[in-house]
């Protein structure tokens, strides 16, 4: 990974503010920039902090606990020990590395947090900065390498998939299955799920974040299965519908609907195009079938290091896309009393369309 460029343009961006140092404290933020992961499975939130200045060396600033991991993962940065706290240790080190101007991340920093990093800071004469989505910004926009790193586990999430979907039977529980699911990942090398995994059966599937429930699976109505996990740090995102048993008519008819919908999206999809123009392609088919109002959320949003990264693909965004950025395309209905459906792929905006990432197909077969 090319930290070294990522590094140059936050400190392009640094010097043109007129700022002195950034300091990143979001983990996702932190590993884009460094590639330190924190701990060996790379979601660590709490164990280190870093400062970029406009000009020179990374210092990451972390406990004894990660003092190896971090000299594994950034061995060109410098790293400090903290044994007082790492606010001391910051402000000690902020002087000596000549920063009077210090910016932070205000959208991750709690106000009591930013007040008291202002009041330690004050007495050295910094002056506290807030900025927000300076990295989030880059993040956007994946290099071929990322790409790839999202497909393997987009790959592996369908391995999952595909395993536990031959030995689902309708004695099965949600919870029994969401087990399984993130069981599995973790079996087979995942660094854990990227959000909690979402098996919705029956009327729970209504809800398009239902809570597993500890109650069988429903033979002969829809099931939901929402799952993704992170690999190399990079997060994939997939749902997959189908009926254990056979699918009445109901289903059938709601299920192509969404899929003629999800395709409509995904031939939407383009560098060039606008947030909601992806979305509206999507919507339109389900409003003008009648279920508009079954259709609450956003076509989709972004992944890569977390699971949801802008852009998003919203009726309310008129953002354009631009090839190397990575959405979701996820339509679904949702009938109170009956069920939901909900079917979503991974695609890569290309200059002229969309590569998707998925492969599976065994919840085509209805």
């Amino acid at each position: 990974m090319n930290y070294s460029n990522r590094i140059t343009k936050i400190q392009e961006k640094l010097r043109r503010k007129k700022i002195d140092a950034l300091l990143v404290r979001q983990p996702e933020n932190r590993r884009y920039l460094s590639g330190y992961t924190g701990d060996d499975y790379g979601i660590a939130e709490s164990s280190g902090l870093l400062v970029v200045p406009a000009r020179g060396n990374l210092h990451l600033l972390t406990d004894f606990r990660y003092k190896l991991q971090a000299e594994k993962d950034v061995p060109w940065s410098t790293i400090e020990i903290y044994n007082r706290g790492a606010l001391k240790l910051l402000c000690n080190l902020l002087p000596d590395i000549g920063v009077e101007k210090l910016a932070f991340e205000s959208h991750y920093t709690l106000f009591s947090t930013a007040e008291k990093l202002k009041t330690s800071l004050g007495k050295k004469n910094i002056k506290l900065v807030p900025v927000k989505g300076m990295i989030e910004k880059m993040r956007e926009i994946k290099s071929e390498e990322e790409i790839e790193l999202i497909r393997k586990s987009v790959r592996l999430n369908e391995t999952v998939f595909g395993e536990i979907f031959s030995e689902i039977t309708s004695y099965q529980t949600e919870i029994d299955i969401r087990l399984a699911i993130e069981t599995l990942m973790r079996r087979k090398g995942a660094e854990g799920a990227s959000f909690d995994t979402i098996v919705a059966s029956g009327e729970n599937s209504s809800l398009p974040h239902a809570v597993p429930a500890n109650s069988p699976i429903q033979k002969n109505e829809s099931l939901t299965i929402d799952m993704g996990l992170i690999l190399d740090g990079y997060c994939s995102d997939m749902t997959r519908n189908f009926v254990p048993g056979k699918p009445d008519k109901q289903y059938m008819k709601l299920h192509r609907l969404v899929r003629k919908a999800q395709l409509a999206g995904m031939a939407a999809i383009r560098a060039g195009i606008r947030c909601c123009d992806a979305d509206k392609a999507a919507r339109e088919i389900i409003a003008d079938a009648g279920y508009g109002i079954n259709f609450g959320h956003s076509l989709g949003h972004g992944v890569g290091l977390a699971v949801h990264e802008q852009p998003g693909l919203s009726s309310r965004s008129a953002k354009k896309l631009y090839p190397g950025m990575i959405v979701t395309v996820e339509p679904g209905i949702y009938i109170p009393g009956w069920g939901g459906i909900r079917l979503e792929n991974m695609v890569v905006v290309r200059e002229d369309g969309c590569e998707i990432l998925n492969e599976d197909t065994t919840w085509l077969d209805i």
